[in-house]
């Protein structure tokens, strides 16, 4: 698929041409042009073979239905995996990538262990959300929300990111509330600052996983550039320049990271305004294994106890490689 060549080959038409094609990919989600019947025959003829609509993925779904995985192959044979999540009050979750492979090698992440080969375009990025879009539509149902979580880190890839952001809350394309996009990262912390400066009002997310440089260095070796100090001074920043709320994501892996002692570190941390925790149980890689519930449901009452509000993510596609840490890209 391709839909980055649209506006060099719509140049010479009327503006309106372009608006029209965007609605037929993205509002009316049709995956071949002869469908798009409001444009000219020769004009779909010329898309057709120019800019092609179909998405080349193999899907694979979860033994509970919760989860679905794509594995899509790109024009260049590169492969990425997306992920659709179908939470019980019927909102449906699309968590992207943004990369082919990933740089920042953390040692719980499968993706870290395939190396950074690219970065996506924007469009490659959208193809994303416009599968599950068409894969929903057959059910009469819609991506609700749209989360940067997947192979990669956004703020890497940050004009690209944003570009795709930009289109996905665009009413004239996905149409989808800002509210409704979550971008995750690792701590970059220029990402950070060029976020709050954006008028755009997606929600931002940080890859903790640990409450010291020591440990965090450990498991995540971007620590050694963005220690935990300077990303909490750009997220303070941040929320002085939006006032909006920032999640503190925290994988839970057994005895790495998981302690009473831990948790009371963590708790200091986050005795900041606008800041909330959110509990992941760790899906196995290969190199380490989840907390026990008995340690998860203790670290948890540790944070509340102290006041720190906290929510817990809800495990999805662990059967297929589709959760949080999983996606490589095979």
């Amino acid at each position: 698929m391709n839909i980055e060549c649209l506006e060099k080959l719509l140049i010479k038409d009327p503006k309106f041409r372009l608006k029209q094609a965007r609605t037929a990919i993205f509002k009316d989600l049709i995956d071949d042009w002869p469908q798009a019947t409001n444009l000219p025959l020769n004009l779909r003829e010329n898309l057709a073979v120019h800019c092609p609509l179909k998405i080349n993925a193999q899907v694979f779904t979860s033994s509970d239905g919760q989860a679905v995985k794509a594995l899509i192959e790109l024009a260049d044979s590169k492969k990425i995996e997306t992920v659709l999540m179908k939470h019980k009050d019927n909102r449906h979750t699309v968590c992207v990538s943004c990369q082919i492979g990933c740089s920042l090698a953390c040692s719980f992440c499968a993706t870290g262990k395939k190396g950074f080969k690219r970065n996506l375009t924007a469009g490659e990025i959208l193809e994303q959300v416009l599968f599950f879009a068409r894969f929903l539509k057959n059910k009469n149902e819609k991506v609700s929300n749209v989360v940067f979580m997947g192979m990669g880190e956004p703020f890497l890839n940050y004009e690209n990111v944003l570009a795709a952001v930009r289109l996905l809350n665009d009413k004239d394309g996905f149409n989808l509330g800002a509210r409704h996009i979550s971008i995750s990262t690792a701590g970059i912390t220029e990402g950070i600052k060029k976020l709050s400066e954006e008028k755009i009002q997606v929600n931002l997310a940080i890859s903790l996983h640990a409450p010291n440089d020591l440990l965090r260095s450990q498991i995540m070796p971007i620590d050694k550039k963005y220690p935990i100090k300077k990303v909490l001074a750009s997220v303070d920043d941040y929320i002085r320049k939006t006032n909006r709320r920032v999640m503190f994501e925290y994988l839970l892996i057994k005895g790495i990271n998981d302690s009473e002692r831990e948790a009371r570190e963590l708790a200091g941390l986050m005795k900041r305004p606008l800041c909330f925790v959110n509990l992941i149980s760790y899906n196995p890689t290969g190199d380490f294994i989840p907390s026990p519930p008995g340690t998860v449901k203790k670290f948890r009452e540790i944070l509340e106890k102290a006041g720190v509000s906290v929510t817990e993510r809800f495990r999805f596609g662990r059967d297929i490689k589709a959760a949080c840490g999983q996606l490589a890209g095979d």
